[in-house]
């Protein structure tokens, strides 16, 4: 893996979709013990994962990981807090607006 080129992995995964009233989530485990680090994409092959409301979904498909390059890993690193607090919305007023 160089400062620039970008290596690409397949692994098999379990992907669970919870459409129920307490939990809504979707997660992505691998199979095989792979981790993904800051920078890193993954996408899951095949067709799109419907659950319908009440049920939780579970499949195993195929995982594409694009690893990302040592420049992008570092820029990530260094601006990843700020992209996080952009998520965030503070009010320290006793004014409520919406």
């Amino acid at each position: 893996m160089g400062l620039i080129t970008k290596e690409v992995e397949r692994a098999p995964c379990t992907v669970e979709i919870s459409h129920r009233f307490e939990s809504l989530h979707a997660h992505v485990r691998f199979s095989n013990g792979v981790t993904v680090n800051p920078g890193d994409e993954v996408q899951v092959q095949g067709p799109e994962i419907m659950a319908p409301f009440g049920e939780v979904v579970s499949e195993e498909r195929e995982a594409v990981i694009f690893r990302a390059s040592a420049l992008e890993r570092f820029w990530t690193r260094c601006t990843g807090d700020l992209e996080v607090m952009e998520l965030c919305e503070f009010s320290f007023s006793e004014e409520v607006t919406l």
